[in-house]
């Protein structure tokens, strides 16, 4: 295969990756949906629930191809930042949800497709931080605060203070995790099957420990809970892996913002939610943002390299 044939065919696959990474963040847009349909199952124990699901389907595939069970077997640094990223993640955002007001804890959470940004910088052969992707997560961050400040009168109370840094450092946590697995690129996307099992269990602990067990009250909700794990809490991991992994990292943390305004507006088609000004002015910030990533990512790929 000659050099240009083979650049032709990495450039084919980053693209194919990066668009897996879009699958994972159009799957997240459905979590707000169905986690308002499945009833008053508490945090935790919806996790552990959704979870256990989205790892046993990661699990399903090995009965075909037996093979891929030995990606479990990793060094414990990869089961620290898998384990760590998944259930990390998600105990600090339940715990910002408990001690801070919903929409200031969402809100500063959402820092973290800017933080991949910045982070991604550091990853070899990134060229550094481009000011077309920074402009992007700015303005996709701007959207979001719009959408924000348009549901709920934002007040950041001096008591809420821990909840606010759970917020923040859960932000950092998806953040890190998220850069951090493009740098273990070698480390098979199965092996997310294993982190989920991990994070299920770690999640039933917290759940026994620290909540009331409340299953789902009808068919309704049993199957909002299965639709989680089968996809904003299953296949949306997987697809995230291999986008982080292998496609443009920076332009899936710009395009990530796209997630609560997709999330909005599915809220609003099925009845949950009110259009609003403030949903049209995220929607076209949101929209810039990533346009203007998307130019800076093409623009980048066809510079011809000074040397």
């Amino acid at each position: 295969m000659t050099a240009p044939a083979s650049i032709s065919t990495l450039r084919t696959q980053s693209a194919t990756a990066t668009v897996a990474g879009f699958g994972a963040i159009l799957l997240w847009s459905l979590l707000a949906l169905f986690t308002a349909a499945s009833g008053t199952v508490p945090p935790f124990q919806l996790a552990a629930m959704t979870f256990l699901i989205g790892g046993l389907c990661g699990c399903a595939t090995w009965i075909v191809r037996p093979s891929r069970a030995r990606a479990l077997i990793q060094p414990w640094p990869v089961w620290l930042l898998g384990v760590g990223g998944l259930f990390g993640y998600h105990a600090l955002y339940f715990s910002a949800l408990r001690l801070a007001p919903p929409a200031e804890a969402g809100l500063i959470n959402y820092l973290w497709p800017l933080l991949i940004v910045l982070f991604s910088a550091r990853l070899p052969g990134s060229g550094g931080l481009r000011p077309g992707h920074l402009i992007g997560a700015i303005l996709g961050l701007a959207g979001v605060a719009a959408l924000f400040a348009g549901r709920a009168d934002l007040t950041f109370a001096a008591g809420a203070l821990p909840g606010y840094a759970a917020s923040l450092a859960a932000a950092f946590v998806w953040a890190g995790y998220s850069v951090l697995s493009a740098r273990v690129g070698q480390v098979p996307t199965d092996a997310v099957a294993g982190f989920c099992l991990a994070t299920a269990a770690l999640s039933l602990a917290c759940h026994l420990a620290f909540e009331a067990t409340v299953w789902p009250a009808d068919a309704v909700q049993w199957g909002a809970v299965l639709l989680l794990g089968l996809g904003p809490v299953g296949a949306a991991f997987y697809l995230w892996d291999i986008g982080c992994k292998r496609g443009d990292v920076r332009l899936l943390g710009v395009t990530a913002y796209a997630a609560p305004v997709l999330s909005t507006l599915i809220l609003v088609a099925a009845g949950y939610a009110s259009p609003s000004p403030a949903l049209a002015v995220a929607c076209l910030l949101i929209v810039a943002g990533a346009l203007t990533a998307v130019r800076t990512s093409r623009t980048s790929r066809t510079a011809p390299k000074r040397g």
